[in-house]
């Protein structure tokens, strides 16, 4: 069994996963469009380019996402993407990666609990938490 989180973007997951794919060193496994799919007939044209699904693998971790249509977004709120690495020096990289253009709501630095810790909103309004124990 794996548990993966699964995004929801306000049309930006193809520029939100391609972001990811280059801070984090992963690969976009999967990239799929409305416009692509079998209900493309049903979809409106301005929607033909948003994302039905995207998949990201980074190691064994998967991270999942869609654009949401306009009356079914909500921001995320009550989560965090918790990302874990055993090197500091690349908790700082990601840290500072992630956060371009984003919001820090704690800075990265040494805790009680970890080496590195660190909490921010990306520019694509996810909350991350960077931890290196």
């Amino acid at each position: 069994m794996q548990l993966n989180p699964y995004l929801n973007f306000n049309g930006q997951c193809e520029t939100a996963f391609k972001f990811y794919e280059k801070c984090l060193g992963g690969k976009i496994t999967a990239m799929l469009t409305f416009g692509s799919s079998p209900m493309a007939e049903q979809t409106p044209p301005e929607w033909h380019d948003k994302i039905m699904h995207a998949r990201l693998t980074v190691g064994e971790a998967v991270l999942m996402a869609s654009d949401a249509s306009p009356e079914h977004y909500e921001k995320t709120k009550g989560m965090s993407v918790a990302l874990n690495t055993d090197k500091p020096e690349e908790a700082e990289r990601i840290f500072a990666a992630l956060s371009e253009n984003g919001a820090v709501q704690m800075p990265i630095q040494p805790t009680f609990w970890a080496a590195r810790f660190g909490m921010l909103i990306d520019q694509f309004g996810i909350p991350w938490m960077i931890n290196c124990e």
